[in-house]
């Protein structure tokens, strides 16, 4: 008899050395079961037309294989919705992190020493105005650790980077794509194998089903289109796309997933800027908060004084 809870019967099942979502993860938050996930994944106990009524869309990007040798999670804040992400290169120990969040330093802190890493960099896709990064005091707990962001981003870092730099740790690298528009600053970040993309990490470019706002914080809807078309949705159509936020339970996409079915940038550029302007968000309510603290790296007793 199964004894499994049901959101774990129907949970994808996890390969590999990391699974890129913890179990904790699936028991908080609800289960949306999308075709065409990333690799290493596959589907228990779903009924097959469950899986197949998005015609022409696989099940999974059976041809992206992510090197053996490469740990990846997927760690996720519920009260920003920010997905952080830990990779590190299995034969140096040599991590990075991407879009740490402060308040979770402690639970980032714990899986780096429990997996004996040794984290080389923190970095952030973009200045986020909807958290407070966690870099600055992971900086104080692992003192050979740099930040890093975009020097178009006007925040404080260790080391800048721009399009075409790489980011190295031990015998892995990842390729630096500037994709603006949300802000001035965002970066995706493209690990390669074998000579093509077998992960991206799109920050806030690009979101599962839709992209950044452009309503604030240097935005220009126009730059975001253009970005996300010519960076990110040219690249094969069966890349995995990691976003730095979702909203609906989600954990990941794909290039052929978001050219048909993202609602915004399936659109002309004329009608995604008509829709990005009708938009009426409101204020991010963290903002005041966050822009400051992550201008400084996030280290709160650098902020000026008012």
């Amino acid at each position: 008899m199964n004894v499994l809870p049901r959101f774990l019967r129907h949970a994808p099942r996890l390969s590999g050395l990391c699974p890129a979502v913890a179990l904790s993860t699936l028991a908080h938050r609800p289960i949306r079961l999308v075709p065409a996930c990333c690799q290493n994944r596959t589907l228990q106990n779903v009924p097959r037309s469950r899986l197949v009524q998005h015609t022409g869309v696989r099940c999974m990007a059976s041809s992206v294989q992510i090197p053996s040798d490469l740990l990846f999670r997927q760690l996720f804040d519920y009260q920003s919705y920010t997905y952080t992400y830990l990779l590190a290169d299995c034969q140096t120990q040599e991590a990075i992190l991407i879009d740490p969040v402060l308040e979770l330093v402690n639970r980032d802190t714990h899986l780096i020493e429990d997996l004996q890493l040794n984290l080389k960099f923190a970095v952030n896709t973009h200045c986020h105005a909807d958290h407070i990064t966690g870099t600055g005091e992971l900086k104080k707990r692992f003192p050979s650790c740099k930040s890093m962001i975009s020097k178009d981003s006007g925040a404080k870092a260790d080391v800048y980077i721009k399009e075409g730099d790489r980011v190295v740790f031990g015998n892995k690298e990842l390729n630096v794509l500037s994709t603006p528009g949300h802000t001035n600053g965002c970066l995706t970040f493209v690990l390669h194998h074998d000579g093509r993309p077998v992960l991206a990490f799109t920050g806030d470019a690009l979101l599962i089903r839709g992209c950044g706002r452009t309503d604030f914080q240097e935005g220009c809807s126009a730059t975001l289109y253009e970005s996300v078309h010519k960076k990110i949705l040219c690249m094969p159509a069966d890349t995995p796309l990691y976003p730095a936020h979702d909203y609906t339970g989600q954990t990941c996409t794909s290039v052929r997933e978001e050219k048909a079915y993202n609602a915004r940038l399936t659109k002309t550029k004329e009608e995604f800027i008509g829709i990005m302007e009708r938009l009426n968000l409101p204020y991010p309510k963290a903002i005041d908060k966050s822009l400051p603290a992550n201008m400084v790296c996030g280290v709160l007793e650098d902020l000026p004084n008012k």
